[in-house]
């Protein structure tokens, strides 16, 4: 075999070998000198920004001083630091990439065997086979990555620095530094004898130009523009001229502060505010005519009618546009004074109301220069709420132009109350609010509507605290305080609140609230979101209803009635007759849903009383002696309520303090006594509740008693007050306990269907079954056509519309009505 020459071999490798040698000098270079060339990128990205133009020449050598040091350190570091890549190395590198070390293997030379043929012929074959790899030699790629030794990457930082300066910045402005050194400095030779640069502002988003680049005559910048001129070389051989800012700019004159940097002839700094002629006259100079574009004032408007969701919170689109985008928006809420009806406590002047200021939302996503956005808040406590006002929206732009709405008259919508008492608290609270002077009349009205209150007032805690309230509304008749009047109103707001929500014990009367609530929203035209959250308030009342109807059934079949012809209604019949009101409502067909409505209630009705006949045993045991306790004790708070009012009228109370005492005392025995017995829940969370909310009446009793004795029937009422709720709450925790047990007991053995206590199959009313797939038997549970009564309503409406003698307000009411049949 011939013998292989290592020299020829190598010689075939020679560009693989100089570019893995050439990579090596590259990856050293870097490894050695990247804070150099990293400290003059960012002073090339300065330069050609003109930072060096915004300060005084001190400030500019101190900065060349520094970094011209920090210069010189970093290269003789990278000095020290590198090592000349010889060939030796870059062909240790090459062979390290070949299986077999092939380069290395070629250089041998044969020491044992050379003199024995078999010996030489194999290390001949040898060599042959790592020429043959050495031949597949590639070059090696270097490595510079350099995280190890730049772990803040200031190499990037400093890259993309200079990008963008030689992108958007000037390569004139980095020969302007040369002024910095000591001594006259010349303009350089072949450089522009001045400089110029146009600055929009920066929310138009549109780059600054150089003027030494626009050759062009014209020239098109917003209004606001800012244009900065350099004039190099002997003063006064270029002059600036120009009419395009209104205040002729006077040129910049060195300062002990700010001085003029050397060999610079002139400073001019202008805004651009009109169209007109810039020129640089003398050797050299340039002219143009500057077209300014004005920033548009914003626009914004109205979009759609106000709307109000079932809480009060109401909603109001606006439509806003802008050329550069709207940076701020605000709505002005004012009271329109002329167009408020005049009546009952309004007739007297108000008080002045300040208006009320809103800032608009504002597109989180996209541009904003033409967007529509809708307002939501709720100004339901406020003093306009539900009153005329007048809605002026403004829209701001990035130049601080403000551009208004037209006037847009709307009736500011607020939460509506639907339960009489709650709606007459609020009407009283907007007289107040309206005027002070209106206090003795709302005194005097609330009372007169809370008198008797045993047949609408569902909220016996809301009535102690509207009496309590009655009495310091009447402390302050002799002059009443804006914090006063601010602190009344916001307690008017919250006893509404409570009779609107109430607090009543029975499902039935609950069910009978939400109807009263549904039919009062009807007839006062409530908006559909009002609509559905009244419906799904009956819905949840009519199925605790059918859930106390079911448990009493099973608690109480023997009490239950077993005979009289009549007819079942199934809880889905119930939901069905539910559906049918809301489909009539969306329809509008609310002569029809009023229908449906009656016959609802006269089912219900039909059910209380029946229910009421048959269940001869209620009231026993300790839940109905519990409830006896908590009527006797309203009665009592009645008549020390009724004592304390004829005690400040001057007349003689009804009854003795001392007495009333003891019948405290005496209902506090009774409560204690019941304490003593078993109650529903004992031993589980639910009845120690229901325990220690007794404790807490126990306890307010004996103070109520102590008042009543001291005479103080103020102190009295309040201590009532807490007595009662916390009776409320235990029997609400008692009878949560009761329901428990007995789903309990119908899981482990109860055989009876809800609502099937009858074995005959009748329902709690003593009624037969009707179909399953309709309201219902073949006998009508109400003598009641739903179409004859709607055609009755609407014909009544139709007379009561023509009726010319009656009020204003009734007939516009009317008249809805009809539009909506």
């Amino acid at each position: 075999m011939t013998p292989i020459d290592p020299t020829e071999a190598l010689r075939k490798l020679v560009w693989p070998l100089r570019l893995t040698l050439l990579g090596m000098w590259a990856e050293r270079i870097a490894r050695a000198f990247w804070p150099l060339w990293t400290i003059l990128l960012l002073t090339f990205a300065a330069l050609a920004f003109g930072v060096q133009d915004l300060g005084p020449i001190l400030w500019v050598q101190i900065a060349a001083f520094v970094v011209g040091t920090a210069a010189l350190v970093a290269a003789f570091w990278g000095w020290r630091k590198f090592r000349k890549p010889v060939r030796a190395e870059a062909l240790a590198r090459l062979d390290a990439t070949l299986p077999g070390r092939p380069l290395a293997a070629l250089e041998d030379t044969q020491i044992i065997g050379a003199h024995d043929p078999a010996s030489l012929a194999v290390w001949r074959a040898h060599q042959a086979r790592m020429a043959t790899r050495a031949a597949e030699a590639r070059p090696v790629a270097p490595d510079l990555r350099l995280s190890s030794r730049d772990p803040y990457s200031l190499r990037y930082v400093a890259l993309t620095a200079a990008v963008m300066a030689a992108l958007f910045g000037s390569f004139w402005r980095v020969s302007s530094v040369a002024g910095i050194a000591p001594g006259p400095a010349i303009a350089a030779v072949g450089g522009p004898s001045w400089e110029g640069w146009a600055q929009p502002p920066a929310y138009t988003g549109k780059p600054s130009v150089y003027l030494s680049d626009v050759t062009a005559a014209t020239l098109e910048v917003p209004v606001g523009t800012r244009i900065q001129i350099r004039l190099y070389g002997t003063e006064g051989a270029l002059v600036v001229e120009q009419t395009i800012a209104q205040v002729a700019p006077q040129p910049v004159s060195a300062t002990p502060e700010t001085p003029k940097p050397e060999g610079v002839a002139g400073l001019t700094d202008l805004t651009v505010s009109q169209s007109g002629r810039l020129a640089i006259e003398g050797p050299g100079g340039r002219e143009w005519q500057i077209t300014a574009t004005p920033d548009g004032l914003p626009a914004i408007e109205v979009s759609g009618e106000m709307t109000r969701e079932a809480d009060g919170t109401f909603k109001q689109g606006f439509k806003a546009r802008d050329d550069y985008g709207v940076v701020a928006g605000r709505v002005t809420i004012t009271l329109d004074l002329a167009a408020v009806s005049r009546h009952h406590g309004l007739t007297v002047e108000p008080e002045p109301i300040a208006p009320v200021v809103l800032d608009l939302p504002m597109p989180l996503k996209g541009g904003r220069e033409d967007f529509t956005e809708i307002l939501v808040d709720d100004l339901s406590k406020h003093a306009l709420a539900n009153l005329p006002v007048t809605m002026v929206f403004a829209a701001t732009d990035a130049a601080g132009q403000v551009a208004e709405s037209m006037p847009y008259p709307v009736l500011l919508h607020g939460r509506r109350f639907f339960d009489p008492m709650a709606a007459a608290v609020i009407e009283m609270r907007r007289d107040l609010l309206w005027n002070r002077v209106n206090g003795p009349r709302s005194v005097e009205i609330l009372k007169a509507v809370s008198n008797r209150p045993e047949d609408f007032l569902r909220s016996d805690r809301a009535a102690l605290h509207l009496r309590v309230a009655l009495r310091e509304l009447e402390k302050m008749q002799g002059g009443m305080t804006t914090d006063q009047r601010d602190a009344m109103a916001e307690t008017l707001w919250n006893i509404a609140l409570m009779f609107e929500e109430g607090d009543l014990a029975s499902a039935m009367e609950r069910l009978q609230r939400a109807q009263d609530r549904l039919e009062e929203a009807i007839r006062n035209g409530a908006s559909p979101e009002e609509i559905d959250q009244l419906m799904k308030e009956l819905q949840q009342a009519m199925k605790d209803y059918t859930q106390e109807l079911s448990e009493e059934a099973q608690r109480n079949p023997e009490g239950m009635p077993k005979g009289g012809e009549g007819q079942e209604i199934t809880g889905d019949q119930l939901q069905q007759m539910l559906d049918e009101i809301e489909r009539l409502m969306k329809e509008g067909k609310t002569a029809e849903a009023m229908a449906l409505m009656e016959q609802l209630r006269q089912l219900m009705e039909n059910m209380q009383v029946t229910q009421g006949e048959g269940g001869k045993g209620e009231g026993k045991g300790p839940m109905g002696d519990l409830g006896e306790t908590l009527k006797d004790q309203q009665d009592l708070s009645d008549d020390a309520y009724r004592d304390l009012q004829q005690g400040r009228n001057g007349q003689d109370p009804g009854q003795d303090p001392g007495e009333l005492a003891d019948r405290q005392r005496d209902l506090r025995g009774r409560l204690g006594d019941l304490q003593d017995q078993k109650l529903p829940g004992d031993g589980t969370e639910t009845g120690e509740a229901g325990r220690d909310a007794l404790d807490r009446a126990e306890e307010a009793m004996r103070e109520a008693e102590r008042a009543l004795e001291d005479g103080d029937l103020d102190g009295a009422l309040d201590r009532q007050a807490d007595a009662m709720e916390a009776m409320r709450e235990g029997m609400k925790e008692f009878g949560d306990a009761l329901a428990e047990e007995n789903r309990d007991g119908q899981e482990n053995g109860g055989t009876q269907e809800a609502g099937r206590a009858d074995p005959k199959g009748r329902d709690p009313l003593g009624r037969e079954p009707g179909d399953a797939a309709r309201i219902g038997s073949d006998q009508n549970m109400v003598q009641n056509d739903p179409d004859k009564r709607a055609q009755e309503l609407l014909d009544e409406i139709r007379r009561r519309s023509g009726e010319a003698g009656r009020p204003v307000e009734e007939l516009d009411y009317l008249k809805r009505l009809l539009d909506l049949f």
